[in-house]
């Protein structure tokens, strides 16, 4: 690090993102698991290459540009290269520290993304576009990013769940007070989940406290949009106060990391933890049924409770999952990747989709919102279209009242 670096406060971001990026020996063991360096062949499109751009714009050793802004902001923020990183590279801190320095990208998606954060908005389009019929609109008068959101919108609900079970009157124990924070779009989308998840942690033995719906900031975090961040961050921690809750839990592990930056300190997880702690208060229905299991990028390498889910699942007799393969292979949702590089998602996707053709099931399993309405925007392309579901929608759905 040279003399100018040295004498930089550690408050100051350039001096923060140099220190992040001079963890990496540059050893190349994140190649093999980036989806993105998979679909270029691009060093610059790997982790490691971005961190090497990263540590340059920290030290003034280059301008921002866009040609040298679009690697960081084609990456997916899978945090595959965090889990097998020898040297502990906080690569997500890094990506979020870069994304501050150069701001929101100028193509990003803002009205879009307004829509998405806010959920009483998100609900009165969605049945403005069902209503005047948006999912038959001539899509190629619309730009990319509008023609991927109304498919993202048209794939909703490709399965009709049955409604969930009332919730338990008698908890046998209580194991604790939980938070449930739906979120903003996943307030909306996966409310069936939200409900599963209530429903399922009380039977478990837990007093569930439902907190009030908002976007938690992982959006505009991740974008670059920091103040918008910070500002999410302080309205979560005031919900979070008011709830009284020993732990908060949310069905969309894509908000996980933006929470527990949030709130230090506190147990922030997803339910399918607290639930395999509690496996014995929970029976299920047999279900002679095959599903394919997606496991979400966040899920496996922030929540990191894929475990905890397959133990759920495998408490459905006769139900027999596939798990489909992990890294480089990502769906491409990745946030708000979807809506602001669709053809870079579209491609990214494919690879799975391939994955799912090669097998004979009934349905798809996956716990990411985001995730699961990109797949089944792409399978609904197919014939005939494969259903998707939450794992906690189907959990609840063979779940047996005691």
């Amino acid at each position: 690090m040279n003399d100018s670096m040295d004498s930089m406060p550690l408050e100051n971001p350039q001096h923060r993102i140099a220190a992040l990026a001079d963890q990496c020996v540059q050893c190349g063991l994140c190649l093999p698991v980036c989806p993105t360096y998979a679909l270029d062949g691009n060093e610059s499109e790997s982790p490691r290459g971005r961190i090497a751009i990263a540590a340059a714009l920290a030290r003034g050793q280059v301008s921002a540009s866009a040609a040298l802004r679009e690697p960081l902001d084609h990456c997916l923020g899978c945090l595959g290269c965090e889990r097998v990183c020898p040297a502990g590279v906080r690569y997500e801190a890094l990506l979020i520290e870069t994304r501050a320095l150069l701001g929101p990208a100028p193509e990003r998606p803002r009205f879009l993304l307004e829509i998405v954060k806010r959920p009483r908005l998100n609900r009165w389009v969605q049945r403005l576009a069902r209503w005047t019929g948006a999912s038959h609109w001539p899509r190629r008068i619309l730009p990319a990013s509008w023609r991927a959101a109304l498919a993202l919108a048209s794939s909703h609900n490709t399965s009709k769940p049955n409604p969930s079970p009332p919730l338990p009157r008698k908890v046998g124990r209580k194991a604790g007070i939980v938070a449930l924070f739906p979120g903003c779009a996943a307030s909306v989308q996966d409310a069936d989940a939200e409900r599963a998840a209530q429903t399922l942690l009380t039977a478990a033995g837990f007093q569930v406290v439902r907190m009030p719906a908002f976007c938690c900031g992982a959006l505009d975090r991740h974008d670059g949009a920091i103040r918008e961040g910070d500002a999410a961050a302080a309205r979560l921690q005031r919900a979070w106060t008011k709830s009284g809750a020993d732990c908060l839990v949310t069905v969309t592990p894509g908000c996980l990391s933006t929470l527990r930056g949030a709130l230090p300190g506190v147990r922030v997880d997803d339910p399918y933890r607290l639930l395999a702690e509690h496996i014995d208060e929970l029976s299920f229905e047999p279900l002679p049924a095959r599903f394919a299991l997606h496991v979400p990028c966040t899920q496996a390498n922030v929540a990191r409770s894929d475990t905890a889910l397959m133990q759920l699942l495998q408490r459905i007799p006769q139900l027999a999952l596939t798990r489909l393969p992990a890294p480089p292979y990502c769906c491409g949702a990745a946030g708000s990747h979807v809506l602001q590089f669709p053809e870079r998602a579209a491609r990214l996707r494919e690879s799975v989709l391939m994955q799912i053709e090669t097998l004979d099931v009934q349905g798809l399993l996956s716990s990411n919102m985001g995730c699961r309405l990109h797949l089944a925007a792409g399978l609904q392309e197919k014939a005939p279209a494969l259903p998707t579901l939450h794992p906690l929608t189907l959990l609840v759905q063979q779940w047996i009242p005691s």
